[in-house]
């Protein structure tokens, strides 16, 4: 977690500085769905490299957005969820998914 020293004052530079990469937030959309798997997150999100992958959950596992799960199983098990920081994040990405469904429709009536 940010310590009271790193935060913005800024409320919204404080939620950009924990969510505001472009796969923070993708993989924010996919765990809203339901849990994944390292491997089931690098699949889905096209273009990631598995360096920014494990730093973006390590990042979002240190400032309290996702759990980490590893389950007793050999080969280890290892699954990502929100956590309740993370959930409280759901109607922000409903916003941006609202603005972006009626970003998208004006684009393609222009067209």
């Amino acid at each position: 977690m940010l310590t009271k020293e790193e935060l913005p004052d800024c409320p919204v530079a404080t939620t950009v500085q924990l969510i505001g990469s472009k796969w923070k937030l993708l993989i924010l959309r996919n765990l809203l769905q339901r849990p994944w798997r390292f491997n089931e997150l690098r699949k889905d999100l096209n273009g990631i490299s598995q360096k920014v992958l494990t730093d973006s959950l390590r990042a979002m596992e240190s400032d309290g957005i996702i759990n980490r799960m590893v389950y007793a199983e050999v080969p280890p098990r290892v699954e990502y969820s929100l956590s309740e920081l993370g959930e409280s994040m759901r109607p922000i990405l409903d916003a941006m998914e609202v603005w972006g469904c009626g970003y998208q429709e004006k684009v393609r009536n222009e067209s």
